[in-house]
């Protein structure tokens, strides 16, 4: 069984930083961000491909967050920047290994291992 674990969410002023961080137990191919607003659907944020680094990110996301690995990929981090109202949310790490042509997609179905998530507040 997979284990994952997020960690470093919290509350932040709008233009303010986070950074979210996964550790997974086991090397995963895929390695995915996604986020829940209250009464909305989850969405896709940021899924990286361990395997060559490929990156995928969300339109409202992109230019301000950034999906990197550390520590042989068992760590996978969210760099938010300019962060805005709009991203507050749950945020959930995903792990799994289904690809598409050789790449991890957004698919939710394709996540297999989910952890607990974080919250994100974006508020003055």
């Amino acid at each position: 069984q997979v284990q994952v674990a997020e960690s470093g969410g919290g509350s932040v002023q709008p233009g303010g930083s986070l950074r979210l961080s996964c550790t997974v137990s086991i090397y995963r191919y895929c390695i995915g961000w996604f986020r829940q607003a209250p009464g909305k659907e989850r969405e896709a944020v940021a899924v990286i491909t361990s395997a060559d680094g490929h990156t995928y990110y969300g339109d409202s996301v992109k230019g301000r967050f950034t999906i990197a690995q550390e520590n042989a990929k068992r760590t996978t981090t969210l760099e938010m920047n300019s962060l805005k109202s709009e991203d507050t949310a749950k945020y959930y790490c995903a792990a799994g290994g289904r690809t598409f042509g050789g790449r991890c997609r957004t698919v939710e179905e394709d996540f297999n291992f989910w952890g607990q998530g974080t919250q994100v507040t974006v508020s003055s």
